[in-house]
């Protein structure tokens, strides 16, 4: 399992690049390697406004259908288009495609996230809970 220790990361299984006050958004590879081969990205509308915590699109594999989460707080500026027409792009190369760009209204709330030790461990715990 690649966890980069340049990024940030949540407990729904996101990763974060925080460049000023924008947040770049992304699966990590621990959620890639459990969803399988990804099929099909919703993405969330630009210019939308959201919390830390909700459920801004839907991630679909051959095996499961998973929420993704914005970690932050703010406007939603920029979706992966990209993904739109290569979903597999998340499964090939996780942490060179962000989904989305928010712009965080509460530049704290990075603080709330894991580093890379902590994700580890956090991913290390979730496998021994089955």
């Amino acid at each position: 399992m690649d966890i980069r220790k340049d990024l940030l990361y949540s407990d729904q299984h996101e990763w974060v690049r925080i460049e000023d006050d924008k947040a770049f958004i992304g699966i990590t590879d621990y959620a890639q390697e459990n969803l399988g081969d990804i099929v099909f990205v919703e993405m969330p509308e630009v210019d939308r406004e959201v919390e830390a915590e909700e459920a801004v699109g839907v991630i679909e594999s051959v095996k499961a259908v998973a929420d993704l989460f914005s970690p932050v707080s703010g406007t939603i500026v920029e979706i992966n288009e990209e993904l739109e027409d290569a979903p597999q792009l998340l499964n090939e190369e996780p942490y060179e495609q962000h989904i989305l760009v928010v712009s965080m209204s509460e530049l704290g709330e990075a603080d709330d996230l894991m580093n890379a030790d902590d994700y580890a461990r956090f991913c290390e715990e979730e496998e021994q809970r089955g």
